[in-house]
């Protein structure tokens, strides 16, 4: 079970990594009371009939998780959106890639917490694998003031080193976090 939405971005982010992305794009833009996530990437992609399957609970292709029996990720996904009076969009294409569009609304009262932002970023920036990773963070304020960020792993990967190293993911860990305590 996920308690946070930056949990559900995770897993989907996770999800593709493991679709063989070489170009994954995240764009969180928090507003007063919604949040809008936009994820893309140009994994493995769907046909129509795999992403009907994937948005059921407990279907799992056996593929990316050879020892997971269930797939809960989307349709989590899926119930949290419908629950709470958000919106959810997924599109993909075999071979081609996959695209989500969410809005959360977070003056309703079911929704989960955002979470931890910059714990999200830090475990998707360190997932084994040869892709790049371009995160775009962005507040707009009730005066409709924006501030934001951008990242990305392979400049951070040149700037800090190897991710699997503990000093560069300390590094990492600590800008990661003083990105997001600028946007307070």
């Amino acid at each position: 079970m996920h308690y946070s939405l930056s949990d559900m971005i995770l897993d989907l982010l996770q999800n593709s990594v493991e679709a063989g992305a070489r170009e994954i794009n995240l764009e969180l833009l928090r507003e007063q009371k919604n949040l809008t996530v936009r994820l893309t990437d140009n994994g493995c992609g769907m046909t129509e009939g795999e992403l009907e399957k994937a948005k059921e609970p407990f279907f799992t292709d056996g593929i990316k998780h050879k020892h997971r029996r269930v797939g809960l990720g989307i349709p989590f996904l899926i119930q949290t959106v419908e629950q709470t009076g958000g919106l959810f969009d997924i599109q993909s294409e075999k071979n081609m890639g996959t695209s989500l569009n969410i809005q959360f609304d977070l003056g309703n009262v079911d929704t989960p917490p955002e979470g931890d932002w910059p714990g999200l970023f830090l475990q998707a920036l360190c997932f084994e694998g040869d892709y790049e990773l371009i995160i775009r963070r962005m507040i707009i304020s009730e005066n409709g003031e924006e501030t934001g960020y951008e990242l990305r792993r392979t400049e951070l990967q040149d700037i800090l080193g190897d991710f699997t190293e503990s000093g560069a993911m300390l590094l990492l860990r600590d800008y990661l976090r003083s990105q997001e305590e600028e946007l307070s």
